[in-house]
Order: structure tokens, then C-alpha cells, then sequence
């Protein structure tokens, strides 16, 4: 069986702890590798071999560091395959899923190529008598990112490219469910012409998260997950003086208003509700119908094509719509949701929850599942489900479906179908969520905007990639410099007294 290492001073380490989690294949339930979990002590050893490199890192000037990342993308767009195949692998998802995985973490490093634009500083030319006055971006030192299961090759990417472009040395804690491409990842960027030192891959799990939160010299810290824990390294990290941004849980409603184009809605709502078999954080789960006869159209037009979705693993390759779930534990809890909707009065459209795949009854494989009449007081719709479940909440006017997303603790994306552009600029203007489509199901800001959500589902004032990041990953030093002006008499200066 494999045993996967770390990745620290461009080299490929052993842990040494001892401890090791398991590697599953989710489409067989087989474990297929080994990682290690770091202790305290490896990740300081980590974070030191950081620190020592980062300086030399950081003199380099901003254009030779956007050079390695053009040399990156060019090695990620030949490796594209490879990288989907292992990816697919130890997560479950489809092979296009997971090449739009590695795809939109690569365009978040081209818009970081444009680092020399975005490190520049502000000049004011006489702000007093003799006196200038200029501001400039200068990186942390050591930045860590600890990042989830969902999303292996693009998250990672979201974090290391900008505050690498910036200068920093970068430490990731992947996730253990499936590191195998985050070290890939780490191996591509030496080869582009990474110093090494400047990106390390350190597996593990709380002990090394919260070595991370206590670290001293590493000074700030992305996260994506659940809100609880984002919940926790927000509040541990920032206690420590770290600048902190995470992103946490979502529950994301899309409203159809009765003027909508059914089937574009149906359509939007089976890819937003049940691709990735819905393990997204910006998955649509509550679908809200405005008016009874509005959500009996909706139901029409979604029963079939959701009964027609195929399962199964990513080996079979475009024939299959989403993939298992990426662990038992993943499986078993969706499930009880689902059975906790029916017990609490939902009405259970779509069965799937006997579902079977034959060859793979081992595997993490979880049916398709539809909900209507869907209450807010239900478990289902309070939960952030991670799986492919979709509630259908009615809603007899729009101020109420407004309601039902504006009062939801979370608030990281959410859409609205209409063709009523009044309707959609007042949607969008009201909604106190941080991601919103307009006949757009799943609004994911490309790489030269920010991507966070607002309420439970992001802390901290800075957004992921786009500008904020490199606001993110840089300090503003500003400098007010004042020379004494003269005039040259006898080869020499006379220097006036100045106010």
C-alpha cells in the first residue's frame, strides 16, 4: 500500500509521528493509501525551512516571481489529465468535474501573473513643502492555508498563488481525505522555478491545525470548511495576532419566480443541485417556487430529469453525471437527513435511498433525493446537507422567498430566474448573501473578482482571490519623505531653513 509523505524543502519527507490516516477509494470503500498526520514538531520544522527561504523570495522582483507562475500554468494545462485522473481517484468526482477543479484554480493563478500591477504602491508628489509621501504592498513572511476535502487542486491554488506572487512563503495543510493532488501541485510549482522552501505540504489534522494557529512566526491563515471550524480557527488565529479569513458553511437558495423559464430553471437546478454530488459549497440546495402553481411546474419539469441522473464511478468516465461521496461517515449522514425529512413531514419526491450500485456496493454512492413542501423549522432545510439533496421550499409571493434566504444564517450564495429585470436588480440589490445570480444557479466570481459569502458562511473583511487577495497577503507600509532643498554656491549646497 502507498505511504504518502510531505513536501518540505522541495523534498518528498516521511512523517515521523507515527500516525497515518487512511486513503480511501470512495467508489470501492477499498483504502488505498497511507498519509501522514504531522506532529507540532514537523510542522515547526516546516514552517522554519519557510521562514529561512521567504526572505530571498521576497527580494526577487514582482515580475520573475510571475514568471514561475506562467511557467505553472503552462505545466498544469500539460499535466491536466494526471492531475483529474488522481484527483478523481481519492475524491470520487467525475474526470470533467475534477478537470474543472485543477481549471478554475488555474485561472486564479494567470490573474496572479498580473502581480507586478497589483503590488503597486500610491505616490503623492509634494503633500507639504520638500515633502513626498508613497506607499508600498510588502509581503507577511509565512502564510499557511488549511483547506478542505470538496475542492483538492482549485482551493490550494486560491491560496498559495497570490500570497506566493506576493513574496510570502507558503505553508498548506490539505485536507487528509485527499492529498495526494495538493502534493502534485507542490512538485509542479519546484519545477516552474519555485526556490525551494517557498511552498510547503505538511498533512495532518487538529494537532497540526492548531499548531498552525499558534505558530508565531507564520502570519496569516486562509481556511475552508464548516462554520464550526471556521468558527474556531477564526477565533483561535486572530487571538494570536494573525490576520485570519474563513469561509465556512453554505445554504444556498435559488427563488423561481413564476415568470421564469421552467426549463431553464429545471436544468440549472438538477447541474447546481446535483453535480459533484452536491459536496459544494456553492451547491444549490433549497429550491423556492413563488406560488403553488409555480412549484407544481418546477416538480414537473424536475422529477424526470433528476430520475434519469447516473451514478457511478469516475472510471466510466462522461457517462456518468456525479460520483460517491467522499467517505462512509459522508454516506451514513446523509442519509439519516434524508430520513429525518420524511419523519418530519417533508414530502420525499425522489427516493434514492436504496440505491445500489452493482460491482461497487461497497462504494460511498448516494441516490438522488427531492424534496417539496419543505418547511423552515425541518432539520433538512436547517442543514447544510453536503449531498445530492435538493428541499423545495413554497413561497406565495416573493417578499417571502426574499424572507426565506434573507433570514437563513448562511449566506454564501444564492439565485434568482426570472425575466423581470426589475424583480432580479431589486433581488440583487436587497440580499444580504455575498454571491448572487441572476439566471445564474451557481454564481462563482471568476478569478479577477472576489469569491466570499456574508453572514455564517465567510469571517473575517477580505474575500478570496481577485484583489482582495492581494490586500490579503501584504502589509501597506507608507513613507513620508522630506529632503532639504538649496541652491549650489561655490560648489557647495546652502541649505534653507525650512517651516
Amino acid at each position: 500500500m502507498q505511504e504518502l509523505t510531505h513536501y518540505i524543502g522541495g523534498e518528498h519527507v516521511k512523517g515521523t509521528s507515527g500516525r497515518f490516516a487512511d486513503v480511501m477509494n470512495p467508489a470501492t470503500g477499498e483504502v488505498q493509501a497511507k498519509v501522514p498526520l504531522a506532529s507540532t514538531e514537523e510542522l515547526d520544522h516546516a514552517v522554519q525551512v519557510a521562514a529561512n527561504a521567504q526572505p530571498a523570495w521576497a527580494a526577487v522582483n514582482p515580475q520573475r516571481r510571475a514568471r514561475v507562475l506562467m511557467k505553472f500554468v503552462d505545466l498544469l494545462n500539460r499535466d491536466m489529465d494526471k492531475l483529474a485522473e488522481a484527483l478523481s481517484r481519492e475524491h470520487g468526482k467525475t474526470l470533467p468535474d475534477a478537470a474543472g477543479d485543477v481549471q478554475r484554480g488555474l485561472e486564479v493563478v494567470e490573474y496572479c501573473i498580473g502581480a507586478p500591477q497589483m503590488l503597486k504602491g500610491e505616490f503623492t508628489d509634494s503633500a507639504g513643502p520638500g515633502i513626498d509621501m508613497y506607499s508600498m504592498r510588502q509581503p507577511l513572511g509565512v502564510s499557511a492555508g488549511i483547506t478542505p476535502f470538496n475542492f483538492p487542486a482549485m482551493i490550494p491554488m486560491w491560496m498559495f498563488a497570490p500570497a506566493i506572487a506576493c513574496g510570502n512563503a507558503f505553508i498548506l495543510k490539505p485536507s487528509e481525505r485527499d492529498p495526494s493532488v495538493p502534493l502534485m501541485l507542490a512538485e509542479l510549482m519546484e519545477e516552474a522555478g519555485l526556490p525551494k522552501g517557498i511552498l510547503q505540504v505538511v498533512n495532518g489534522d487538529k494537532e497540526s491545525v492548531d499548531a498552525i494557529l499558534d505558530h508565531p512566526v507564520i502570519q496569516s491563515i486562509g481556511f475552508v470548511g464548516s462554520t464550526p471550524i471556521a468558527e474556531y480557527i477564526y477565533g483561535r488565529g486572530c487571538s494570536n495576532g494573525k490576520r485570519v479569513q474563513c469561509f465556512g458553511g453554505a445554504k444556498n437558495h435559488m427563488i423561481i419566480m413564476p415568470d421564469a423559464d421552467m426549463d431553464q430553471a429545471a436544468d440549472a437546478l438538477v447541474g447546481a443541485g446535483y453535480g459533484a454530488a452536491g459536496e459544494r459549497c456553492m451547491a444549490i440546495s433549497v429550491a423556492v417556487p413563488v406560488g403553488d402553481e409555480t412549484a407544481d411546474r418546477l416538480i414537473e419539469k424536475l422529477v424526470p430529469r433528476i430520475e434519469k441522473l447516473k451514478v457511478g464511478p469516475y472510471t466510466a468516465g462522461n457517462d456518468v453525471d456525479y460520483g460517491p461521496v467522499v467517505t462512509k461517515a459522508a454516506q451514513e449522514n446523509i442519509l439519516r437527513l434524508v430520513q429525518t425529512g420524511v419523519d418530519q413531514g417533508a414530502k420525499l419526491v425522489v427516493d434514492g435511498r436504496d440505491f445500489k450500485l452493482q460491482g461497487y456496493e461497497d462504494g460511498f454512492f448516494v441516490g438522488a433525493h427531492l424534496f417539496d413542501h419543505v418547511t423552515t423549522d425541518m432539520d433538512i432545510y436547517k442543514t447544510e446537507i453536503f449531498g445530492p439533496v435538493l428541499s423545495t421550499v413554497r413561497a406565495k409571493t416573493y417578499e417571502e422567498a426574499l424572507g426565506y434566504a434573507m433570514d437563513h444564517e448562511y449566506g454564501n450564495g444564492t439565485a434568482i430566474f426570472t425575466r423581470d429585470g426589475d424583480t432580479a436588480r431589486d433581488f440583487a440589490n436587497r440580499i444580504n448573501i455575498g454571491m448572487v445570480g441572476i439566471n445564474v444557479p451557481i454564481p462563482v466570481p471568476l478569478a479577477y473578482h472576489t469569491f466570499g459569502g456574508w453572514k455564517k458562511s465567510g469571517f473575517g473583511d477580505l474575500n478570496q482571490h481577485g484583489p482582495d487577495a492581494f490586500k490579503f497577503y501584504t502589509r501597506t507600509k507608507t513613507i513620508t519623505s522630506r529632503w532639504p532643498s538649496g541652491i549650489r554656491e561655490g560648489g557647495e549646497f546652502n541649505f534653507k531653513a525650512m517651516d
